[in-house]
């Protein structure tokens, strides 16, 4: 292959996916059907916490992210694990449908689990809408969007005397001297070639 980076051109809007026990940001959501009650696809990464969350669960939420969005969502959901700390009280959410959704977000969509495909590095999860509302009427972000504004959304710490690489699909950071040659992002799982210095 090439240059996988083509895929960033796929128009995707930018999300929090949400679940019992935290959540986080996704692009590869879908309709796949229509009606009072569509079917709603997310793909989500195998490597992700969330993805063992969402197995787990019954129903999800997704909150559409706008342009304006509290860059603390981004870092929150998008670069900490729920591993390590409750991002449903670090960001502001409210419960519907027991699940927590992003109140600062264009709306949301909250989804009984109806089916997984595996899907090699992912696994597609589909699920029929049960509760859904518009919260604000503005443009959504989109993923080619936040590829190209993520720098000013995402400020990257340094860590005292440690390198900081950055994901440049997904915006992960990894601190060491050099990334190690057999190296895997834990978010998007792209390896070395795909980090690059933080000046």
């Amino acid at each position: 292959m090439k240059n996988s980076k083509i895929t960033r051109k796929i128009t995707q809007g930018v999300y929090v996916l949400t679940t019992k026990g935290g959540g986080c940001i996704v692009d590869a959501v879908s309709r796949a059907s229509a009606g009072e009650q569509p079917l709603i696809t997310v793909a989500v990464a195998k490597t992700n916490h969330s993805h063992k969350l969402l197995s787990e669960n019954d129903r999800f939420a997704l909150s559409v992210l706008g342009k304006d969005v509290d860059p603390e969502i981004i870092e929150t959901f998008g670069f900490k694990s729920s591993k390590d700390i409750d991002k449903c009280t670090e960001c502001e959410t409210t419960e519907i449908e027991g699940v927590p959704v992003v109140k600062n977000s264009l709306g949301y969509m909250v989804c009984e689990k109806v089916d997984a495909i595996d899907a090699e590095t992912h696994t597609i999860y589909i699920g029929r809408m049960v509760e859904a509302d518009v919260l604000e009427d503005k443009a959504p972000m989109t993923y080619a969007w936040y590829q190209e504004h993520k720098g000013d959304l995402v400020k990257v710490k340094t860590e005292e005397n440690k390198t900081a690489w950055v994901c440049m699909a997904c915006g992960y950071v990894y601190y060491g001297d050099e990334v190690p040659d057999d190296y895997k992002c834990p978010l998007c799982g792209l390896g070395k070639d795909y980090f690059k210095k933080k000046d």
